[in-house]
């Protein structure tokens, strides 16, 4: 008979329910612990569950932050994207690594591009503005970065 853990869950149930979770996504080693704890499993059973997991390859901090940042670039600043991996408790190595994906990106061409499909013409008074702005800053994007893409949007519309 297998040794029940806390709330009855045994090893092999253990084992199922956080295979079932990585078949649908990627997780971070921190998130699914926490979700594997929340569910009822002890804390021990669940650390030795995903060393293994790490060991045969089925969890990668590496991997979700990869996919992490490849699902949020284009539509977040990378202030947006680090606070993310951050919040995800993914491992500092691994962030850094999936950040390093980013480099040649130009964060003012990317936040133009989206300012573009969310308003696409310029403020008409300082509320629109500071909305467009704020727009821009929860997405991640500085305060100059957003300044310029309105500049650069004011000036299309002037030429235009």
């Amino acid at each position: 008979m297998a040794r029940l853990g806390a709330a009855g869950k045994t090893p092999a149930s253990l084992r199922s329910t956080a295979t079932r979770m990585l078949a649908r996504r990627e997780y971070g080693r921190a998130e699914l612990a926490e979700r594997l704890i929340t569910r009822g499993a002890p804390a021990a059973e669940v650390a030795t569950l995903l060393d293994e997991f790490e060991r045969l390859g089925y969890l990668s901090d590496a991997r979700f932050a990869q996919a992490l940042v490849a699902q949020k670039a284009g539509r977040f600043g990378r202030r947006a994207i680090v606070h993310a991996l951050k919040q995800k408790q993914v491992a500092p190595e691994a962030a850094m690594a999936a950040m390093a994906t980013l480099e040649g990106s130009d964060e003012l061409a990317e936040a133009t591009t989206l300012w573009r499909r969310r308003y696409g013409v310029p403020p008409s008074d300082e509320r629109a503005k500071a909305r467009q702005v704020r727009f821009l800053m929860s997405r991640g994007y500085s305060l100059s970065i957003a300044l310029k893409v309105l500049k650069a949007g004011r000036a299309e519309g002037d030429a235009g």
